[in-house]
């Protein structure tokens, strides 16, 4: 079977890499690629415009000048074009992809009442590292127990719009949930001045911005004694898209569902 591919942000960063990975998988073609209507890319063949040879597909304004006949759509754009995208494939019966973080809580629920009516993977972070670091981070927060402060320090590079990164943020929520904590009464963002003593029960999130930093994510659980520190570092952005392109083709032969990276790997409990 091959899975008809339509990338949204076709121009941008990521959106290029994604492009690359559905030229180079075996069972997705590029059928549509989509930039807002004023982007320069528009019109453009969307290989050329990615980087790559050209696909004798081009560049649309808009999602609905690619969907016809698509099976799926790569979405990494930004928050507002995302779920307007999602919608919009739901209707047409496409499934959906998404890697943009940033979504605010009202639109994150907006994603779990849509998501479910296609067959949607909507995940902070695509790559196959990440998601394995997640299902360890769970465990490792389980074994460890109470006697550990959990702090996360993410750095990435200075365009990011968003901060925490949405992989911190899950990272945040994995743990909080293993160790049975309300991320929300526990999380911490920043930290300045006279602040006292640490609480025990804090879940600290850091955010560095820097350079071209790809992403760097560690997850540190300190006792008294000795610690404990995981880390994931992207060399580049191809494991996102990499893990994308495979998102892609696993979804269209799900039932109708909002699934996340954890599913596409089997590591879900």
């Amino acid at each position: 079977m091959t899975v008809r591919a339509v990338v949204c942000g076709a121009a941008g960063r990521m959106g290029g890499r994604v492009i690359h990975q559905v030229i180079a998988h075996p069972e997705l073609t590029l059928s549509g690629a989509v930039e807002r209507a004023d982007h320069p890319a528009v019109g453009q063949d969307a290989g050329l415009a990615a980087g790559a040879e050209p696909q004798g597909v081009a560049v649309a304004g808009s999602l609905a000048e690619a969907l016809d006949g698509a099976d799926v759509v790569l979405d990494f754009t930004h928050p507002e074009a995302s779920l307007a995208h999602l919608e919009e494939a739901a209707k047409a019966g496409c499934a959906v992809v998404i890697g943009t973080t940033g979504f605010t809580d009202e639109q994150r629920a907006a994603i779990e009442q849509i998501g479910p009516t296609t067959r949607s993977v909507v995940a902070p972070n695509m790559s196959v590292g990440v998601n394995v670091m997640f299902k360890v981070a769970a465990e490792l927060a389980r074994l460890l127990g109470e006697g550990y402060d959990v702090e996360i320090v993410e750095a990435h590079h200075r365009f990011k719009k968003d901060a925490p990164s949405g992989t911190a943020v899950r990272l945040a929520e994995v743990v909080a949930h293993a160790l049975g904590r309300d991320l929300g009464v526990v999380g911490v963002y920043g930290r300045e001045g006279i602040i006292g003593e640490r609480k025990s029960e804090e879940i600290a999130v850091m955010t560095l911005r820097a350079g071209d930093i790809t992403g760097e994510h560690t997850l540190m659980f300190g006792g008294i004694g000795e610690r404990i520190e995981l880390t994931h570092r992207a060399h580049n952005r191809d494991n996102f898209a990499r893990g994308a392109a495979r998102a892609a083709r696993w979804v269209v032969d799900q039932p109708p569902g909002l699934y996340d990276m954890q599913d596409v790997l089997g590591l879900r409990d």
